[in-house]
């Protein structure tokens, strides 16, 4: 009986508390006192705890759709600990993508001094050229030296650090969803059936799923190439390209400006990278004295 006593007063102080703001009559209070009792169930050896009467949802685990065993950075609670490994988990894939298309430019510079000079190509390096021109959107129509020319100023570096702090941006430093699941670190779309992972707040009517990879380096690969073959990154490249022929160096910050349609927050979403590069400086000094690009 005294329990019942403490119970029914609590409820009438917690009716009472929330009466102000639901507008409730005091007539009400009574009623919805009674009501509130009845509905307190007590168990055996409960000491007076509410009994859950709704069956809780079984929590769905989603299973990767890789093989890549990834480290658990949402259980890295120092902040220093956790952006370093992320950045050293995803760096080398970025290197080893500098490296691929740095070799490429230099076939490409080679290709170009050929056809100036008039010399022409060999059916192999014809080839090659071929293959490049369908990889990277080129037009097939254009003369070779034209192709050459939009080659260069597609099949370019990208500073490493500029890709390490998106991927740590998109992917919230490795930890949503689409990165544990389908290691997708970029916000990548693609638009073929289960190509990938659906977004859950997906419009209706909409078709387009965040991409999957099985490795890093196919992962890392795709941002590389969604960058240097997307006409949406167009000015990107012009930057890229402009600093080129004034031998200048690639600054990440400078080619941040470029990336204005990579997010619907636009402007907002250069801001919060340039912010990324310069307070994470210090995670892009190499052992070597090289730059941020890896060279």
């Amino acid at each position: 009986m005294q329990g019942f006593i403490k119970v029914s007063a609590l409820c009438i102080l917690l009716v009472a508390l929330a009466a102000p703001f639901t507008f409730l009559k005091p007539s009400d209070i009574a009623s919805l006192q009674q009501k509130t009792v009845d509905s307190v169930k007590k168990k055996p050896g409960t000491d007076g705890q509410l009994e859950n009467t709704k069956p809780a949802k079984p929590k769905i685990i989603e299973k990767p759709l890789h093989d890549v065993i990834l480290p658990d950075f949402a259980d890295i609670t120092d902040i220093s600990t956790k952006k370093q490994q992320f950045f050293d988990f995803i760096r080398p894939a970025i290197i080893k993508q500098n490296q691929q298309l740095k070799a490429a430019r230099v076939e490409l510079e080679y290709y170009l001094e050929q056809i100036t000079l008039e010399i022409g190509l060999t059916d192999e390096e014809a080839l090659t050229l071929e293959k490049l021109v369908k990889k990277y959107r080129v037009s097939k129509q254009a003369s070779s030296l034209q192709q050459i020319d939009e080659l260069l100023a597609r099949v370019d570096v990208i500073p490493v650090s500029l890709v390490l702090v998106q991927a740590a941006n998109e992917s919230a430093w490795g930890t949503s969803r689409f990165a544990r699941i389908g290691l997708n670190f970029f916000g990548i779309w693609c638009y073929r059936p289960e190509c990938g992972m659906v977004p859950s707040g997906r419009n209706a009517g909409a078709k387009h799923e965040v991409a999957a990879f099985s490795s890093i380096d196919d992962a890392v690969a795709g941002y590389f190439n969604n960058i240097n073959t997307h006409n949406a990154y167009y000015i990107f490249r012009t930057i890229r390209a402009q600093l080129r022929s004034h031998n200048q160096s690639l600054s990440p910050s400078i080619l941040a400006t470029g990336l204005l349609p990579y997010s619907e927050r636009g402007a907002d979403y250069v801001v919060d990278i340039t912010d990324m590069l310069r307070h994470n400086q210090s995670y892009f000094t190499y052992e070597n004295g090289h730059d941020s690009l890896g060279e």
